[in-house]
């Protein structure tokens, strides 16, 4: 995202299993039918389902929507920041 960008902040809306919207994406890792990885203001979003497909991709904005069959939604530490909260203690 440019630094001149304004960021929207992290929301997930999910409805019925079936479509998720969000804001707050800074990057798209990885995508494939079965999972979808993206990056966020808030760490890591892992995405599990079948027949998973990109249907919005916003990047200026950070909105992104995915459409199939949603079966969890997983989020990993930043790597940093559980270094560091493990080092500090």
């Amino acid at each position: 995202m440019g630094e001149n960008q304004m960021a929207l902040p992290h929301k997930l809306t999910l409805n019925e299993r079936r479509s998720l919207s969000m804001t707050g994406v800074t990057e798209v890792v990885n995508f494939d039918e079965n999972t979808v990885v993206l990056r966020t203001q808030l760490g890591t979003l892992i995405i599990h389902g079948q027949s998973l497909q990109l249907k919005t991709l916003a990047p200026e904005g950070g909105h992104v929507e995915v459409e199939g069959s949603i079966a969890a939604l997983h989020y990993e530490e930043p790597r940093a920041a559980g270094w560091l909260r493990r080092l500090l203690g």
